[in-house]
Parts: C-alpha cells; sequence; structure tokens
C-alpha cells in the first residue's frame, strides 16, 4: 500500500486575497448545460447496511426494494473491513485536470465517522460514488473517496436515505473531462411541485451560486442540500483557504434560507490528505470535476 503521512492540523487562517475565484482548464469542450437537474417525487428510508456485503450492495439493495431509484445516502457508525480508497491527486497523462492516487488498502476494522454517497447507475447496474470521514485501525482520522466493490460492512452501518422516485443519476462518458461521472436523467418536467431536484455542476461553477440557480429554476424556497463532489481548493468563512487544486468533499450541512442565502458546510481532504472543515463562501468555490446535488424543498 503507498504510504502517506498523517495528516496534521490544517493550516492558520489566511485572509482571503481580493482575487478572482480560481478556476481548472480541462482537456475536453466545455459542456453548455453547467447545472443539470430532475425533479420528481421524493422518498425516504432509514436502514442498516449489512455486514458481509460490499458498501455498493448493501446501500444499493435497500434502495432498489423501497422503488427509490436516485439518492443520497448518509451513513455513520458500524465498520468497514477490508476498506479501500483513494485520495485526490494530480493528473500525470494530460488526459484529465485532476485524478485519483494509487489505492490505499486497509486491513482490520475501520470506524464510519460519517459519509455521503450519491447512488444511481452505471453500466445498467446499480452503482454509488461516496465520500467520507473514518477512523483507521491506528486511530488516524481520515477522509477520500471509498471504492464501492472494494469496501466490505464489518459491523452494521446506520444509513438514511433521501431519493427521487421518478428521477436517477446515470453515470456515462463525459467529454469535458474525460471521466465517468453522474448526471440526473429522467422526465424533463416533473408534474405539479417538485418536491426535490438531483443535479449536477459541472466544473468552474460556484457550488453556492449552482444552489441557488436550481431553487430559482423549480421553485423551491427554503430547502435542504445534500451531497458531494470536488473544489479548486476553497475558501472558508473564517478566512481559511486550502490551495489544493483537487480535492474530495461532502456537504456536512447544507440550507437555503427562504431569501434564497446558501449555507453549505463541507468536510474535505486535499491532495496531501489533510482534512478541512468549515462553512464556504458563497461565490469562491468552484467546482473541480463534478458536483452532485439533492435538494429538497423544507
Amino acid at each position: 500500500m503507498p504510504s502517506i503521512p498523517a495528516p496534521g492540523p490544517a493550516p492558520s487562517p489566511t485572509p482571503a486575497a481580493k482575487t478572482a475565484r480560481r478556476t481548472l482548464t480541462h482537456p475536453g469542450p466545455i459542456g453548455p448545460e453547467r447545472v443539470e437537474s430532475r425533479a420528481g417525487r421524493s422518498k425516504q428510508l432509514a436502514f442498516t447496511l449489512k455486514p458481509g456485503l460490499t458498501i455498493n450492495e448493501a446501500i444499493t439493495g435497500p434502495l432498489l426494494d423501497a422503488g427509490i431509484q436516485g439518492a443520497v445516502v448518509e451513513i455513520e457508525g458500524g465498520a468497514l473491513g477490508p476498506f479501500t480508497y483513494v485520495l485526490p491527486a494530480a493528473s500525470s497523462d494530460g488526459k484529465h485536470a485532476a485524478y485519483y492516487s494509487q489505492p490505499h488498502v486497509i486491513e482490520g476494522l475501520t470506524r464510519i465517522e460519517r459519509a455521503s454517497v450519491s447512488v444511481g447507475l452505471r453500466e445498467d447496474s446499480p452503482f454509488i460514488h461516496c465520500h467520507g470521514v473514518w477512523i483507521e485501525p491506528d486511530g488516524s482520522r481520515r477522509a477520500g473517496h471509498m471504492m464501492p466493490f472494494e469496501t466490505v460492512i464489518a459491523e452494521p452501518v446506520t444509513a438514511r436515505a433521501w431519493g427521487l422516485t421518478d428521477a436517477n443519476f446515470l453515470a456515462e462518458p463525459d467529454s469535458e473531462t474525460n471521466f465517468t461521472l453522474f448526471h440526473p436523467v429522467g422526465a424533463e418536467e416533473a408534474k405539479g411541485k417538485p418536491s426535490a431536484v438531483l443535479a449536477r455542476v459541472r466544473p468552474n461553477e460556484d457550488i453556492c451560486e449552482a444552489v441557488e440557480t436550481l431553487c430559482r429554476r423549480h421553485g423551491i424556497g427554503s430547502a435542504t442540500v445534500r451531497g458531494i463532489g470536488s473544489l479548486v481548493g476553497a475558501e472558508f468563512g473564517d478566512g481559511r483557504i486550502v490551495g489544493s487544486h483537487a480535492s474530495e468533499i461532502l456537504i456536512t450541512r447544507g440550507h437555503v434560507q427562504a431569501d434564497g442565502a446558501v449555507t453549505l458546510e463541507i468536510a474535505m481532504v486535499d491532495m496531501a490528505g489533510v482534512i478541512h472543515e468549515g462553512r464556504l463562501i458563497p461565490g469562491r468555490n468552484s467546482v473541480c470535476v463534478t458536483f452532485e446535488i439533492h435538494v429538497e424543498e423544507a
């Protein structure tokens, strides 16, 4: 297993410079629809991830049984083992603007602190995209992208899903980024006022402004926002700046107020394996590769 140093404390706060919002150049043509969305009927499900199953099987099976298609699932507690994950990394081949590290394989029990999962389809089969924070057997607190088929549930994990019954995430090749990415599919227009929205935000869009766009588009007022993705570094409300151009993100608390103001609190891991947590400054945080979102009217 490639070794990485134990993450140290996050850097001391540095005042945000009055500069242009950071962006990242991708290898392919810029897609015309920067914030893609599908609205529909919302359904929730509380369940338990069963030991002995891969994390992909343990999450997607109960959702299929409940008639839920695309969803965001939040999990906590329990344990994984064996467990495989990757970190964000620089691209070495010129075919991507950012990439992943070599896999890190952890033996023994890894304790889940919390994770967020996008659920959809890939090659006609149920598939998850999962970012989380966990405690490894040696006591190290780490974060990153959990591998869906190489990670096994070792002890029961608490899960709750917020999904749609008439829209889904579908993983397909994306020419802009050269990755296979989730994007929302389903009926173009939901009948009646939608209760929830699935969305994909493309590179270089500000994530808070994208949520504002979604709420205006679908007539949603106060709302809860959940999801995962990546950012080109980060600028937090307390003045901290993360310089890493690639990252893995999960929203830990997301809200839209009645006046449209968006608050997103995140956990983030950078390319060095350091975890950063806090509230994002609206208008200052560009999506790196993709961001998958579920917005539900409060």
